[in-house]
């Protein structure tokens, strides 16, 4: 063991959060930094400003538009019924793809997701016209993930097969919870049985992959209804499942005003909720990819997994290692080694730029080497839950265990109870430390200070459980 002295340990560094400590909020680590520390940029486009690196690279397209609101959604939306709409977006993603295309004029996609919103807005016509314009302006592999999400409540088989025909092979759906009195509450009301069938059909249509998203700690969930939605949802036979906890935050999100406080399970029923949907998942057969994600053992995430490459992003846990993520849409965020770059979040003035033939990005961060090598810990932990010294001073040509000598001490709380080992060549996290992976993250956060006082500001931050 290194010579880890308790007193030795940095008295700024975050400390082990006890699982019922649910006021303690990190960011998820889809980035870093966190976009809560991306500022506000002017007739610029960070993106054209840097290099993009050859080879593969993710497109993300974001439909904003949905049918109903639902309470708990904290995604950049906006809700109607006037599908004239989604063609006038549609035009101004097309001048956004004139723009920004040849920025990966030397790349191939080999990841497409389109998310939102809610995709499933767009009617069949709309989706075409939507392949046809990113087929014209980018170069798709014919092996490339085509993932979508999608809103059961609005999705049909006749719907479901055309997206096959355009070429989508992995779908999301969102579910939640199948409780009523919690779909009331949240006022997502849907079919548990729709949803069943909708998984079948996907299957039987020859869809690679079916992603069902699940999320706890929402009103008036118990350990009772919560275990029927997890035997609901296992009994569906999805290939991934997604769990992510509800951050309540009303100040920011006027639709959470509608959920009130008193309805929401403590900070000791949110941890076991975690616990029983993580125990049962394992139970059924998934593998826990990172600390939210499972998938079935023959999925090709749970591959990636065994192999070592996982990757994290925007887009969370996927398959491939991409570099570059170019984001289209309005509050879309793009990203490469060395910038993040974030649209427009108002339609309006995503517009008006696109109009104006000005810079897109309206907020973005540039990263300096210090932010790198942080970043590099960061997602190789939350990806792989290890960091093997030599390796990573051969690839960063620095001393590790110097670098990040007050890291390492404040590590300390967490070698105590047994959830990490720190030997003289590696840096390891038990598989039951999982769900503290991004609180033991946060150690090696350069801005968390900053953060601890703009995490309002940050789209990307939950709950810690």
């Amino acid at each position: 063991m290194l010579n880890m002295n308790r007193n030795n340990a940095i008295t700024t560094a975050p400390a082990f959060a006890h699982p019922e400590a649910d006021d303690i909020r990190v960011p998820r680590y889809t980035s870093y930094p966190a976009a809560g520390l991306f500022a506000p940029f002017d007739d610029e486009d960070l993106m054209a400003q840097t290099v993009i690196p050859e080879g593969s690279a993710a497109l993300y397209v974001h439909i904003p538009f949905c049918h109903d609101l639902c309470f708990y959604c904290a995604c950049n939306k906006v809700v109607t019924r006037h599908h004239d709409k989604a063609d006038r977006y549609l035009d101004y993603l097309h001048k956004e793809m004139v723009q920004r295309h040849r920025l990966l004029k030397d790349c191939q996609i080999t990841q497409l997701h389109i998310g939102g919103g809610s995709p499933g807005f767009l009617s069949v016509s709309q989706q075409a016209r939507l392949r046809a314009m990113l087929d014209d302006y980018f170069c798709i592999d014919t092996q490339a993930e085509l993932s979508i999400e999608l809103d059961p409540r609005h999705t049909s088989r006749a719907y479901l097969a055309w997206l096959v025909q355009l070429g989508y092979n992995r779908i999301s759906f969102g579910v939640q919870d199948t409780d009523v009195q919690v779909q009331q509450a949240i006022n997502r009301v849907q079919s548990t049985r729709h949803i069943h069938e909708l998984v079948s059909i996907a299957k039987s249509l020859g869809l690679a992959s079916v992603n069902l998203d699940l999320i706890y700690g929402l009103p008036h969930q118990n350990l009772t209804s919560f275990s029927t939605t997890l035997a609901d949802v296992i009994a569906m036979q999805a290939d991934r499942i997604s769990l992510f906890s509800y951050a309540h935050i009303p100040a920011r999100f006027a639709a959470q005003r509608r959920i009130h406080t008193h309805w929401l399970p403590d900070a000791r029923t949110r941890t076991q909720l975690n616990e029983m949907a993580i125990a049962n998942l394992l139970e059924a057969g998934y593998s826990m990819i990172g600390m939210d994600h499972f998938a079935r053992k023959d999925d090709a995430l749970a591959r990636a997994n065994r192999q070592q490459t996982v990757h994290r992003n925007f887009m969370g846990y996927t398959t491939e290692p991409t570099k570059t993520l170019l984001g289209l849409g309005m509050s879309a965020i793009s990203s490469t080694p060395d910038v993040y770059s974030q649209n427009p979040g108002e339609l309006n003035a995503y517009y008006a730029r696109l109009d104006a033939q000005r810079g897109l990005t309206a907020k973005g961060y540039v990263l300096n080497q210090d932010d790198k090598l942080r970043r590099d810990v960061i997602m190789h932990l939350m990806c792989h839950l290890h960091i093997e010294f030599a390796s990573f001073n051969a690839t960063h040509k620095i001393d590790f265990v110097d670098y990040f000598a007050s890291e390492l001490s404040a590590l300390m709380p967490f070698i105590d109870v047994d959830l990490i080992t720190l030997d003289e060549d590696k840096l390891q996290v038990y598989p039951s430390a999982k769900r503290y992976i991004r609180t033991i993250c946060s150690i090696f956060d350069g801005h968390q200070p900053v953060l601890n006082h703009r995490l309002h500001e940050c789209r990307l931050e939950d709950r810690i459980i």
